[in-house]
């Protein structure tokens, strides 16, 4: 069945042809066309534009029936892309969230066994089933807010076992679950409480064992290090990157989040795809980025739950780079994947304009996951993931009212969620 969307209010990120990204002033930029129409095909986006240029040409070259929606008073938004997520996980850790209102940081719950190693242990307990069954609900919450597309990471196991168990739910969610979804091995997450004398044992395991078995598996699109204060190194991160560039696995980096680490750097070195976190990112970090294939990726979410700095989006933008921005959804630092809160929190936290903001949770966040060829825009030929809002008066009220869900109708792959 073809899905007619017609007389919408404004149709956002409308583009006739394909781009890579949107940076610096260009993200100001945002494609609407008023008083529009959009039509679907199969899975794709068969054709859009003024209400005025529907013409029964236009409809006689669709083939099957179609469906007509009229979406009067509503705009028309691509689904969001979250290229940072961790939701495969078992249970929450609320309990350290209290420790964190009591002054705790990130670090001390960490060496107390909290945080990351918390959920590794949680996790390593719980069988592939029931993770599969917690990751589907938090899929479909994302979805229920906007978002059509995910990149999901390991990372909670830390041993080859567990970590291509959690592989393993990915596939399975990328098998069952409308959302595009990628999948991230991030075995260096964290270090595991026995290899804390000897981090180095544990980077040689990852090398020698658990990339080759990831790749033998084809389980993993990404491999990620996280290249941080307390964490990994850059010299150790280097060796776990290129073992994954020999497998097959494109780079990506936490970095920068907890100090200036050199993890900007070590991922531009490697063409990572994108490099997250980046609270601590100043003129050599930037500098580094400008000119790279490397999309800097900021988590609003972690930021604000965790009480840290923000990292220095405008400065970024002004100095002509590109910025993303992803929800982080884990159960330690952002419990949640409302993609419309992180582009509300991109204003309030980031002082980024809504077009701003739009343009990192949708064309730039495609391109952060690899999938902005066919997701991120209103574009002829890209799959038809899109949601109509409820009835608003401007895009800016997508920033502004950050309490509400302001999706009225969710489509992914050109069907009705």
């Amino acid at each position: 069945m073809a899905i007619l969307v017609k007389n919408i209010k404004q149709l956002v990120q409308a583009e006739t042809k394909s781009v890579k990204w949107r940076a610096g002033k260009d993200m100001q930029k945002l494609p609407i066309i008023e008083n529009a129409f959009l039509l679907v095909e199969g899975e794709k986006i068969k054709d859009f534009g003024r209400m005025e240029d529907l013409t029964p040409e236009v409809l006689e070259k669709v083939k099957e029936h179609i469906e007509e929606i009229d979406a009067t008073g509503r705009m028309v938004f691509p689904s969001f892309c979250d290229s940072h997520t961790h939701i495969v996980y078992a249970g929450s850790r609320e309990v350290e969230y209290i420790d964190k209102i009591k002054g705790l940081s990130y670090e001390e719950i960490a060496k107390r066994g909290g945080g990351i190693l918390n959920s590794v242990q949680r996790l390593h307990e719980t069988s592939e089933e029931e993770l599969f069954d917690q990751a589907w609900q938090r899929l479909e919450e994302m979805a229920s807010f906007g978002t059509g597309a995910c990149e999901i990471k390991s990372g909670y196991g830390l041993s080859t076992e567990d970590e291509i168990k959690m592989l393993r739910v990915i596939r399975k969610l990328k098998e069952k679950s409308p959302l595009t979804i990628k999948a991230n091995f991030l075995g260096a997450h964290a270090v595991p409480l026995q290899y804390k004398q000897n981090p180095d044992e544990y980077v040689d395991l990852i090398i020698n064992e658990m990339i080759p078995m990831v790749a033998a598996e084809d389980l993993a699109d990404f491999v990620d290090v996280f290249c941080d204060k307390g964490f990994f190194t850059c010299e150790q991160t280097e060796r776990m990157l290129m073992q994954g560039i020999k497998y097959g696995l494109r780079p990506k980096i936490h970095a920068n989040e907890l100090d200036y680490s050199g993890g900007i750097q070590v991922g531009v070195k490697y063409n990572a795809l994108s490099v997250d976190h980046l609270e601590y990112t100043g003129d050599e970090e930037i500098a580094a980025l400008l000119g790279s294939e490397t999309m800097p990726t900021i988590l609003p979410g972690a930021a604000f739950f965790l009480g840290m700095v923000c990292a220095p989006a405008r400065k970024m933008m002004e100095a002509g780079l590109p910025v993303a921005l992803a929800s982080d959804y884990n159960p330690g630092s952002c419990p949640s994947g409302n993609m419309q809160l992180v582009v509300a929190m991109g204003s309030v936290m980031y002082k980024m304009l809504t077009e701003e903001a739009v343009n990192a949770t949708t064309i730039n966040t495609a391109y952060a996951m690899g999938v902005q060829e066919e997701l991120g825009t209103i574009t002829k030929g890209k799959r038809a993931n899109f949601f109509i809002t409820k009835p608003m008066d401007t895009i800016y009220y997508m920033s502004y009212g950050f309490g509400s869900n302001k999706v009225e109708q969710c489509f992914l792959n050109g069907k009705r969620q």
